[in-house]
């Protein structure tokens, strides 16, 4: 089990190396100009020389990457070029705000898709059919387009939820519960937003899952002994079908995480996602390569979880592994 830990560790050290390499490179050829960005038009070619040299731009590629991978390797991440502020300052104040938001929308949307999936699987034809319409109707929805529905429902035309921002102008002068309800309102739509998408997916997932299962014959054993509908999904049918599941629980990690950087750009999210879209339209690269950075060791950590949890639920899962 740990060789086993050991491989994926480095398989995914590995895969956090290559899309920093790609991002990095892909980032750096990207027309635009981050020096003429940050002295603006009247800046003289003396005063742009001068700036790229001091943020070591006007040294090669390789060159900067090299200098870029000795820095992370010291910890240290730069500064932000359009700000001045430490990036590591700028990702610390927008982490918890993503986490939180991804966090809530992980657990609701397979909570509700775990159920309408399970209903699925027992339900006649007709309620199936439904269901599947709308699952998979709300999967193939893109999230920044159903984020700008919700917005002008909720916020224009009902003006039940704010749009924009995790909390309203006066949330310094609000105590207690009150400040507490200013932060739900400000979260439901973007949470509503990843959650609605997230349900689609995780439904259609475990419906199939779910009924690839009842059709084994130790359901049949169990039904014929006597036990109950309800007995027989519980300790039959839902931990057989929780294997794939988990393996598509940590798989959805990276379109969780990418979607999640369109939503928090539409409602003005103060997460990771709206820093890393701030950062590539003001070609910021120290705050593109560092949010990629905390984006891709998230992804790669939620996959190896969801593996080793398989593995814990399903002992042919390890006993496979072992014979491999």
């Amino acid at each position: 089990m740990l060789a086993q830990i050991g491989r994926r560790v480095l398989a995914g050290a590995a895969v956090v190396a290559g899309v920093l390499t790609l991002t990095f490179f892909l980032v750096q050829l990207a027309p635009g100009d981050p020096v003429e960005r940050l002295l603006g038009p009247t800046a003289t070619p003396a005063q742009l020389a001068a700036q790229r040299h001091a943020l070591g731009l006007d040294r090669p590629l390789p060159v900067q990457f090299a200098v870029w991978i000795g820095r992370v390797a010291r910890g240290e991440w730069g500064r932000s070029i359009a700000t001045g502020r430490p990036v590591r300052a700028v990702l610390g104040d927008a982490l918890p705000a993503t986490l939180v938001l991804v966090g809530l929308s992980l657990i609701a949307s397979y909570a509700l898709g775990f159920v309408i999936g399970a209903w699925q699987a027992r339900a006649d034809r007709r309620v199936d059919t439904a269901l599947s319409v709308a699952t998979v109707t709300l999967f193939a929805l893109p999230g920044y387009w159903l984020g700008l529905m919700l917005m002008m429902v909720f916020t224009y035309w009902a003006h039940w939820l704010p749009a924009f921002g995790a909390s309203g102008l006066d949330v310094d002068i609000i105590t207690g519960w009150g400040r507490l309800a200013d932060r739900l309102r400000h979260l439901a739509l973007p949470l509503a937003t990843l959650t609605l998408i997230g349900i689609g997916g995780a439904a259609r997932f475990v419906r199939g899952a779910m009924r690839d299962v009842v059709g084994q014959p130790f359901v049949t054993t169990a039904e014929a002994k006597g036990l109950s509908p309800f007995q027989v999904t519980r300790r039959h049918i839902v931990r057989n079908a929780l294997v794939p599941v988990i393996t598509l629980f940590g798989m959805s990690l990276p379109a969780l995480f990418s979607g999640a950087v369109f939503v928090e750009a539409v409602f003005a999210w103060p997460g990771v996602g709206r820093r890393l879209v701030e950062a590539v339209q003001a070609r910021d690269y120290p705050v593109v390569m560092a949010a990629t950075v905390v984006t891709c060791v998230l992804v790669v950590t939620g996959n190896l979880l969801a593996d080793l949890a398989a593995a814990w639920i399903d002992p042919r899962v390890r006993y496979q592994r072992r014979e491999t």
